[in-house]
């Protein structure tokens, strides 16, 4: 039987990133698959956004 793969992101996150972006409400109606390629990978960038300036400020606050 295949694995199934556990979501990186909380379904939290990816709603909240999904309002700021304008796609909640395609969301809503359609599910996650009623998005466009573009706006998944714009979800993406926006999320390693997020985890980039995380890291720095961890890094920044431990002193390394």
């Amino acid at each position: 039987m295949p694995r199934r793969r556990r979501g990186v992101m909380s379904e939290e996150l990816k709603l909240e990133l999904a309002k700021e972006l304008g796609i909640y409400d395609t969301i809503q109606r359609e599910g996650w698959g009623g998005i466009t390629t573009r706006d998944a990978g714009n979800l993406v960038k926006k999320a390693i956004e997020i985890a980039e300036r995380a890291l720095v400020a961890r890094q920044a606050g431990t002193g390394s």
